[in-house]
């Protein structure tokens, strides 16, 4: 406690600074009904262990059924609560009921899962008793609804986003890949349970995926998997090994199956400690080791691991041929035309997109109405286009194609009388299509696939407005037989009326282009779950007509401008020039 200098004034629901501890006060003798409602509220937004003191607010029978993890409910500002209680005429003043209200924006349930709403009104009733205490009538609220109800600056102070990761189902072993489940978790600091947030992250990823993302994930974990009685912190050594003691249900798991377990705690601990966790052991219920796997040997289960260099950037240039800028330049290369027909010869293409391996390219023609597919690695003749788009509009042919990470290509027609999203296994063969049940009427008007190959992005436009959803894509059949659709299309940035570009950028997070009502265009970083970073808008700059992101969080954020050409921006820099003049700039996938 300082006993020196200033006095300075802190508000509790300043956002962003994890500094600021709240503690929670418990009711005082003799307190009003407004002052226990108000005290419960401020409670809730404290550091308050099991939220015991929030408790002492309630009745002891409310307090035993309460439950505060059921889910949490995000408002726009602090709930509000009506000025006066409503009392119940047949009892005098022992009864009172109060109303509290606000606009709701998100949820966060009872797994952790976050979900983005657009703004709706909130209301919720607290109803309080007044009762015999030790110190005589004392106000307590015996009627609460289970949950938490937060403003949203109080929100971001006291959850952090933490990706938790599980393999993609349908692969083989050698092909396994990790796909990262957002999740919230709330920052403790109590040293009482130590519930820090490395244990509370291993201990979600112990209790499985989120339903959203549980049909095409699944964890190494044997079911029933957790913690060792007892253990209620978990924190790296002074070599930066974390030891995970688990329970009896992992005794017996073969070496394999270990040190993929191992490589989902490494995964999900990336960004969370200040030091890197560079080994992982996980320990039998008898404190034995049943497998130790370093940080580096991790790296096989990357969904990113395609190519074993830089990411390359590839653009359109003025002629309609295929140029690309080598990746270990960071964007500052001097620009190269691709081997093969998209590098030089008659085609003149509009779009590029490019296989995770870089080998492959598929380009759309100038007039978007054919999709070819050919080597970028070798030379060779023009192959005939692998897809045809009949639309009369060129607005209304194809999209923009995109890889994924299981190497397959995709692409949506946008006519009108045959609208239809499609997909290449391999990039070859007859296109597939993809059904999409929940597309209500909206139209796609682009994609991109995510480098785990289970999640899609799409840009929806419906009537004048276009908005960003993510879907699931589920696979069910035979390998080179499945049967692909994309289910459960969720909206990944609600807060913008308007989204005219995006890309994946990283593991489950996206970088948009957009505006709000009657706003200015912005570019932002969005989760996958439709949370918004604290640190999610980038500097501004002129008229986006595309953007790019490349699976490394560190390259350069490249995109594609009305007058500027195409511009790079490099983390804590501003926006550069790379080329006045080119088009269609795309990472690979």
């Amino acid at each position: 406690m300082p006993v020196t200098g200033d006095v300075k004034a802190v508000d509790a629901s300043q956002p962003g600074d994890s500094q600021v501890q709240v503690y929670a006060v418990a009711p005082r003798d003799g307190a009003t009904p407004n002052e226990v409602v108000d005290g419960f509220l401020e409670s809730m937004t404290s550091d308050d262990s099991d939220f015991r003191t929030t408790r002492k607010y309630l009745t002891k029978e409310a307090s035993s059924n309460w439950k505060p993890g059921a889910n949490t409910t995000v408002l726009a500002k602090a709930p509000n609560r009506s000025d006066r209680p409503f009392h119940d005429d047949d009892r005098g003043a022992t009864e009172v009921t109060y109303t509290l209200t606000g606009e709701k924006v998100a949820t966060v349930d009872e797994q952790n899962a976050y979900q983005p709403l657009a703004p709706t009104d909130y209301s919720r009733t607290l109803h309080l008793v007044r009762q015999n205490g030790p110190d005589g009538k004392e106000w307590r609220i015996d009627v609460v609804p289970d949950g938490l109800v937060l403003g949203q600056s109080d929100f971001k102070r006291l959850y952090r986003s933490v990706n938790k990761f599980y393999f993609a189902t349908g692969r083989s072993e050698a092909q396994s890949t990790l796909v990262a489940d957002p999740v919230y978790i709330r920052n403790r600091t109590d040293p009482a349970t130590g519930m820090d947030t490395v244990t509370q992250a291993v201990r979600s990823l112990l209790r499985g995926p989120t339903d959203w993302l549980r049909p095409v994930v699944k964890s190494r974990f044997p079911a029933g998997t957790g913690l060792r009685t007892g253990v209620t912190s978990l924190s790296p050594d002074d070599r930066n090994v974390l030891k995970v003691p688990l329970n009896k249900k992992a005794d017996g798991t073969g070496q394999r199956t270990c040190r993929m377990m191992a490589s989902q705690v490494l995964f999900t601990l990336r960004d969370l400690t200040s030091a890197r966790v560079e080994q992982v052991e996980l320990e039998r219920s008898d404190g034995s080791a049943l497998c130790v796997l370093g940080a580096d040997q991790a790296e096989e289960y990357a969904a990113d691991r395609s190519s074993g260099a830089p990411d390359s950037q590839y653009f359109v240039d003025g002629k309609g041929h295929v140029q690309r800028i080598p990746g270990s330049t960071r964007g500052s290369g001097e620009p190269e035309p691709v081997l093969g027909p998209f590098g030089s010869g008659s085609l003149r293409v509009s779009a590029v997109g490019v296989a995770r391996d870089e080998q492959t390219a598929a380009a759309l023609s100038q007039h978007e109405d054919a999709l070819y597919v050919s080597s970028i690695a070798v030379d060779g003749q023009l192959p005939v286009p692998s897809v045809t788009s009949k639309a009369a509009k060129t607005k209304d042919r194809l999209t923009a194609p995109s890889w994924d990470g299981r190497g397959d290509l995709w692409v949506a027609d946008r006519d009108p009388g045959n609208s239809r999203l499609l997909r290449l296994a391999g990039g070859t063969g007859k296109p597939q299509e993809v059904t999409v049940p929940s597309l209500d009427g909206s139209r796609i008007k682009a994609l991109r696939l995510s480098s785990d190959g289970v999640r899609i992005a799409l840009l929806l436009t419906q009537g004048d407005h276009t908005t960003l959803k993510i879907g699931r894509i589920e696979r069910h059949g035979p390998q080179g037989k499945e049967q692909v659709s994309v289910v459960d299309l969720r909206q990944a940035a609600p807060q913008l009326a308007d989204v005219t570009a995006m890309s994946w950028s990283g593991g489950s997070r996206l970088v948009v282009v957009g505006k709000e009502q009657g706003g200015v265009q912005q570019v932002r970083y969005v989760q996958a779950d439709g949370s918004t970073p604290s640190s999610g808008v980038l500097p501004g700059v002129n008229q986006v007509l595309a953007i790019a992101a490349a699976d490394d969080e560190q390259l350069p954020l490249m995109a594609d401008t009305f007058g500027d050409g195409i511009v790079k921006l490099l983390p804590g820099d501003n926006w550069q020039t790379v080329l006045k003049e080119g088009s269609a700039l795309v990472y690979p996938g």
